[in-house]
């Protein structure tokens, strides 16, 4: 079974690395782009399990994301 994982800042949270890309967009001349937020995806490969779902909450909740300040999201692939 595989999964990937979406890991977001929060839209309360600012994002300084978001704040980055959109100014380097700006100064190669891609205007026209009024907001940038950037993630990070995480491709997981699991044994076929029943508790695969709640494994992966798990995951998410205990180390792939910090759920203060980031959310997730998990798609079965």
């Amino acid at each position: 079974m595989k999964a990937r994982i979406f890991v977001t800042l929060k839209t309360s949270v600012l994002d300084p690395q978001g704040q980055a890309i959109h100014g380097a967009l700006d100064a190669l001349g891609f205007g026209g782009v009024e907001s940038v937020r950037q993630g990070k995806v995480i491709d997981i490969e699991l044994a076929s399990d029943d508790q695969a779902d709640r494994r992966l909450k798990e995951m998410c909740e205990k180390l792939l994301a910090n759920t203060v300040i980031e959310d997730y999201r998990i798609e079965i692939v």
